[in-house]
C-alpha cells in the first residue's frame, strides 16, 4: 500500500492511500465501512501490523458506495511530506557507500577508510519539506548546497536490541529523503548545521508499506538537476544495509514506531564533482527511488 498525508484547500493535513487513481481517506473510509480509523500517519502507524492488513483487506472487499466521498482523485489534492512532523530527528547515515566515501575523500577532507561501523547523525523535524516545498538556499550561510537521494526506511513497531536476522520485521514502510547538505556548513566534524537546516530534508511523495518492496537492497536511486542526471546508484551497494543499520541503532537507542533512518546518498553529490557542482536558486532537483516515485522541490533565495 502507497500512504499519503494530503490536504485541499478544504481540507487540513489527512492521511491518505493511493488506490486506484484516488486518494483514499482512511479515517473516513474506516466510517464509511464501520470501524474508527485514525486520520495521521503516525497515529495509524502506532496500531502495529493488524491495522495494515485490516485496511487491505477493507481495500480489497470494498464495494463502489465505500469511495463515494471518502476519496478524491489524486490531481485534485496536494501532497504533503508522509510525516509532516516526525516525533524525533530523523536519523541520517553517513558514507554509507564506497564509492561516495571515495568522492567525500576527495572534495570533503572525510577519511578515505571504508567506516568500520555505521557513521549516524541526525536532521530535526524542522528540516522537513513535502513535494514541490521550497529548499531555501541562505547565501549568508551556504554557497555550497548539495543534494542526496536516500532511500529512508520508517519504523514500524519498537526496536530495542534488534537482532539483525529480524530487523527488517520492524519496518513499516519506505519512502524518499533529499539529504540536502550545506557543504560549507560543517562545524568541527559536525553535521547537524550543514544538515539540519529548515527545509533540508524534502520527503515523499509517499511511505510504502515494506511487503511492496520487498528486498530493500535492490533498488535503483536517481537524481536530477534541471532534468540532467546526476546521480544512479543502487541500494545493494550500501556498505551496511537497512537490517544493519536497525540492529545498530537499536543497539544503543529504542526505535520507535514512525521514526525514520536515511541511510545515506549513493556518488555524484555536488561536491564530488569535478568541477564541483551547487544548487542555486531557480534550480529543480528530482530524487526518484525504484518501486516509490519521484521527489521534486525547487530551489529558492531566502
Amino acid at each position: 500500500m502507497r500512504f499519503v498525508t494530503y490536504r485541499t484547500l478544504e481540507i487540513e493535513p489527512r492521511l491518505g492511500l493511493l488506490h486506484a487513481g484516488l486518494v483514499v481517506d482512511v479515517e473516513y473510509f474506516g466510517a464509511a465501512i464501520g470501524h474508527d480509523l485514525p486520520s495521521t500517519m503516525l497515529d495509524f502507524i502506532d496500531l502495529g501490523p493488524v491495522a495494515l492488513r485490516f485496511l487491505e483487506e477493507s481495500l480489497a472487499s470494498g464495494t463502489s458506495a465505500d469511495f463515494v466521498g471518502t476519496s478524491l482523485p489524486e490531481g485534485n489534492v496536494a501532497l504533503l511530506a508522509p510525516i509532516p512532523r516526525p516525533r524525533k530527528n530523523i536519523f541520517g547515515i553517513g558514507l554509507n557507500y564506497t564509492e561516495h566515501v571515495a568522492e567525500s575523500a576527495r572534495s570533503l577532507d572525510t577519511s578515505g577508510e571504508l567506516p568500520q561501523q555505521p557513521v549516524i547523525f541526525s536532521k530535526p523535524p524542522t528540516a522537513v519539506a513535502a513535494w514541490n516545498d521550497p529548499i531555501g538556499h541562505n547565501g549568508r550561510v551556504t554557497r555550497q548546497l548539495d543534494w542526496e537521494t536516500e532511500l529512508a526506511v520508517v519504523i514500524g513497531q519498537t526496536a530495542r536490541r534488534v537482532a539483525e536476522a529480524r530487523a527488517l520485521d520492524h519496518v513499516f514502510g519506505y519512502t524518499v529523503i533529499n539529504d540536502v547538505s550545506a557543504r560549507d556548513c560543517r562545524r568541527a566534524g559536525q553535521w547537524i548545521v550543514s544538515k539540519g537546516q529548515d527545509s533540508f530534508a524534502p520527503m515523499g511523495p509517499c511511505i510504502v508499506t515494506a511487503d511492496e518492496i520487498g528486498d530493500p537492497q535492490d533498488l535503483t536511486l536517481k537524481t536530477r538537476v534541471n532534468g540532467v542526471e546526476k546521480q544512479n546508484g543502487n541500494t545493494r551497494f550500501m556498505l551496511f544495509n537497512v537490517a544493519q543499520l536497525i540492529a545498530e541503532i537499536s543497539s544503543v537507542m529504542t526505535l520507535e514506531p514512525g521514526d525514520i533512518i536515511a541511510t545515506g546518498t549513493p556518488a555524484g553529490v555536488g561536491a564530488g564533482r569535478d568541477p564541483q557542482e551547487f544548487l542555486w536558486p531557480g534550480d529543480i532537483v528530482e530524487c526518484e527511488i525504484e518501486k516509490i516515485g519521484m521527489l521534486r522541490n525547487p530551489v529558492v533565495a531566502v
